[in-house]
């Protein structure tokens, strides 16, 4: 039979989300039924829009299309009718015709109250006449298989919905970063507050779309005092009276404690009351730590003055400003109230990536309490391993920031991972190792599209590589291999070697470097372990014992994370 359904594909549900299998699940999905019609039954898949994209028969009988649709008709209708949002897969039983097994195929988050469907899964158990023979006495055997493999692709679809997530926060954290930095660095050649101003609007509206951007400093005008346009970009109008009204409501909003002035016509109505051409608005306050002059309306607390502000207006592609928004134009406004100590904050904001970075990688470790710190410690043996050889051929600074960076985030991929597998105290199942051998992938996925990230990747990829080709993901050897990865598998080996699990107490670290001499050549590539062999490992090793970088002896050390991301910017 066909795996597809000629006319009946064309018939639409009513009252169903329209969706349609991915090439990945509709594959995973043909799989499973080629598997599951040798116990004589056929396996379908109806999707919410009303069509057949997998059929695949066990020979025995016909399945009849109508018969399918209708039975996936009615489980949507079900879902639909209850909002579904529990966990549990519901499983029902139609025997008009045909007896059949269907279960639905559920998004993973819940929209609107209730998880969505993809589309129906269907066992087609042939005819239920004779219960005591045939596929249809073991009923329960295969509804409960039925719904294995609903569960098995919402679990599939939430993991890769969170790496994806995860790829897409990082890549935007990433991009607001380099906003930052090239705000920082022009701090650096500015030579007017203006062109400065200017450039901070302009780069704003690269990344934000709004209608217009403005920043309003306090000028005196006259005699008189007033907060003017000291730049702009887009369509804004902001005449004397919206000015002196954006500063007295701005500086109330922080006496309040709050951060930014936002509203939005979504409130219905406003909080305040704006041009008619303002939709949303967002407002956030450039601040020094300086005493204001006398006669000045600065407006002051806690020895913070108000200086000026930046306001944006008419956000095109949201409804509103949100918290993400108020960060970034928070961040913008201070590198814009202290321009002239563009260095400091740039450290800051470099730093702040860093730690965001170790944020990311510890949460990561604490998946199992067993690798706490295990990611930091590798980045710090990387580190130390690319300079004991930048000691004996050229190897250029940042390179070596590179291969720290590596070793930082080598086991990002393992957020993809199952918990239950990553903890788990016995021997792993081929499944599970599978499972396991995938996280190298997964990290180099999520850091690979972003261009500044891509010379990390071969480090992330290949740290379970083995120089005798036996390693993961893709069996490379030898000179295949690149030195970042190199260098890795072996600060990733040693680590684990030294550090306790839940299936072995932690070597010494003579064990270890035995352990590392024997397999030069295997698994270690044959220059890089004996250059970690020959180095001061007693000294490495008191700098792991003892915290790691604040007690590294070199003076470049604790500044080492934000100068690496400092070449990446670069």
């Amino acid at each position: 039979m066909p795996s597809g359904i000629g006319g009946f594909v064309e018939t639409v549900m009513p009252n169903t989300m329209t969706s349609t299998l991915a090439p990945a699940r509709r594959r995973e999905l043909e799989k499973f039924g080629e598997r599951i019609v040798r116990f004589g039954v056929n396996f379908a898949v109806v999707t919410s829009d009303g069509r057949v994209p997998v059929l695949v028969s066990g020979g025995h009988f016909e399945s009849r299309p109508e018969q399918l649709i209708e039975a996936g008709r009615c489980v949507l209708d079900r879902i639909e009718q209850q909002r579904y949002d529990g966990v549990e897969i519901p499983v029902w039983q139609f025997s008009e015709g045909h007896l059949l097994v269907a279960s639905p195929l559920l998004m993973p988050l819940v929209i609107g109250g209730y998880r969505h469907p993809l589309g129906v899964a269907i066992l087609d158990l042939g005819s239920p006449c004779d219960a005591s023979a045939g596929p249809a006495c073991h009923i329960d055997h295969f509804s409960e298989m039925l719904r294995l493999i609903a569960q098995n692709q919402q679990t599939t679809l939430r993991t890769e919905e969170q790496v994806e997530t995860v790829g897409v926060e990082l890549a935007r954290v990433y991009e607001e970063l380099v906003l930052l930095h090239k705000i920082s660095t022009n701090m650096r050649v500015t030579e007017s507050d203006t062109n400065f101003l200017q450039l901070a609007c302009d780069s704003l509206t690269d990344i934000i779309l709004v209608e217009g951007i403005a920043v309003l400093l306090e000028r005196r005008v006259e005699g008189d005092r007033r907060f003017v346009v000291a730049a702009g970009s887009g369509l804004i109008d902001i005449d004397d009276h919206m000015a002196m009204a954006l500063h007295s409501r701005l500086s109330s909003e922080v006496h309040q404690g709050h951060e930014a002035l936002l509203d939005s016509e979504v409130d219905s109505p406003f909080r305040y009351e704006w041009p008619a051409s303002v939709r949303n608005l967002i407002a956030v306050p450039l601040c020094a730590k300086e005493k204001p002059e006398a006669g000045s309306s600065r407006r002051t607390k806690g020895g913070v003055s108000i200086i000026g502000l930046m306001v944006a207006i008419n956000r095109i592609d949201k409804a509103d400003f949100d918290s993400t928004d108020v960060k970034l134009f928070t961040s913008v406004a201070s590198g814009c109230a202290v321009f002239i100590e563009n260095g400091r904050l740039f450290n800051d904001l470099k730093e702040l990536f860093v730690g965001s970075l170790k944020a990311l990688t510890n949460s990561i470790d604490a998946k199992d309490q067993y690798t706490r710190g295990h990611s930091e410690r590798v980045a710090l043996i990387s580190r130390w391993l690319a300079e004991r050889l930048a000691e004996r051929e050229p190897l250029e600074e940042e390179q070596i920031h590179k291969i720290y960076l590596a070793g930082l985030l080598h086991d990002i991929g393992k957020i993809g991972i199952d918990e239950a597998v990553l903890r788990k105290n016995g021997k792993l199942t081929p499944e599970e190792r599978n499972c396991i051998q995938r996280h190298p992938s997964i990290g180099a996925g999520i850091l690979r599209g972003i261009k500044q990230m891509r010379d990390i990747v071969p480090g992330i990829l290949c740290h379970h590589e083995r120089v005798d080709g036996q390693g993961y993901p893709d069996g490379l050897s030898g000179d295949e291999i690149p030195l970042t990865g190199k260098i890795v598998q072996l600060a990733d080996s040693f680590d684990a070697m030294t550090s306790r699990r839940t299936y072995r107490d932690a070597m010494s670290v003579e064990h270890a470097m035995e352990e590392i001499r024997k397999g030069l050549g295997t698994q270690f590539d044959e220059k890089i372990g004996r250059l970690f062999l020959d180095s001061d490992i007693t000294h490495l090793w008191d700098v792991i014992q003892e915290g790691g970088p604040e007690s590294y002896d070199s003076a470049h050390f604790a500044d080492y994370g934000t100068d690496a991301v400092g070449t990446l910017l670069r």
